[in-house]
């Protein structure tokens, strides 16, 4: 099967054929049919991603396909034939290969009218908007800020804050983000690289009273948004694009008494009991054609893996870039 690998820290990904996984009890065997790249893709291939590979590896964390092969198991089994939303496991290698191994429970059958391309970025970021409003509403927190709103991840939190009728201030860096945000229905908007940034960030965050900010960039602007927040919120960092530790001034920690939390999906689910996970991953489907639609802006067969990647990396705001295995 060819399979994407990489075999350096940072370094050029290359195409191989290997043997057909076997999966064991508890796992299936995926066709895959779709991968997104995400931005913990390019973490994982530049070594800063939480979990460093053993090199050679496979990358990939998410994608979709069809489940040919079960290992045995109730579980397993049961997602055989199915038309699937997948995640990689640990000690399997990535999805960004021709057919992957994971384990039963990384697997999530799609609705019948679900293409494979929405599929394939089913999990990360619907998912992760789920919880999102979740924690929101969970600490009654009316208005919420979220830097790196040109995301796909930030235009699905617009239009659930919209639906769940909570204030989001959308952070964005560049004058057309903010543009296209407004005309999806952003009310409050700001770029990080106006001169006022931090001045207009503050006034209206305690206009609204703004007391939950998502996190995404890190670096010196996790000092921005706590300068900004009032006392007693919590700053949530679930990401960090750009690539530098978070610089703060601990004496506004102290006097605001903010809270400092960090989100990672998987602890996340792991710590839902799983009537609340399926009812999160139930809600999601019944949103995905609306709230948690995604752009696709290109796909590209998997022998472009390097040109897909240099596109991505230059055009991430203007939607998904998919890699095709079909």
């Amino acid at each position: 099967m060819k399979t994407i690998i990489q075999k350096e820290q940072g370094g050029k990904l290359f195409i191989e054929e290997q043997p057909m996984p076997k999966p064991q009890h508890g796992e299936v065997l995926v066709k895959m049919s779709y991968a997104p790249i995400n931005p913990s893709d390019l973490s994982q291939l530049n070594g800063t991603y939480t979990n460093k590979p053993q090199y050679p590896f496979i990358p990939g964390i998410e994608g979709s396909g069809i489940v040919i092969e079960s290992g045995g198991g109730i579980i397993a089994n049961l997602r055989k034939g199915k038309k699937v939303a997948c995640t990689s496991a640990k000690g399997r290698g990535g999805t960004w290969s021709k057919y992957i191994v994971t384990t039963a429970t990384n697997v999530i059958p799609l609705p019948r009218d679900t293409s494979k391309m929405q599929g394939a970025m089913f999990i990360v970021n619907p998912l992760t908007a789920i919880a999102f409003l979740q924690i929101a509403k969970k600490g009654n927190h009316k208005t919420i800020v979220n830097n790196a709103a040109a995301s796909a991840l930030g235009k699905m939190l617009i239009k659930l804050c919209k639906k769940e009728h909570i204030n989001l201030i959308n952070i964005v860096h560049k004058a057309k983000q903010a543009e296209e945000l407004k005309k999806k229905g952003a009310k409050y908007v700001l770029n990080s690289n106006d001169n006022d940034y931090s001045e207009k960030l503050a006034k209206l965050s305690q206009e609204l009273g703004a007391s939950l900010f998502f996190d995404a960039v890190g670096g010196g602007e996790t000092g921005t948004l706590i300068s900004a927040a009032k006392k007693n919120s919590t700053i949530m960092l679930y990401a960090n694009l750009s690539e530098e530790n978070i610089c703060i001034d601990s004496r506004l920690i102290l006097q605001k008494n903010i809270t400092i939390n960090g989100f990672f999906l998987g602890n996340w689910t792991s710590e839902q009991n799983i009537f609340k996970t399926l009812a999160s991953i139930n809600k999601a489907k019944a949103l995905l054609k609306n709230e948690l639609h995604t752009n696709v802006q290109k796909t590209f067969m998997i022998d472009n893996i390097n040109e897909a990647i240099e596109f991505y990396k230059n055009n991430m705001s203007r939607g998904k870039v998919l890699l095709n295995f079909e």
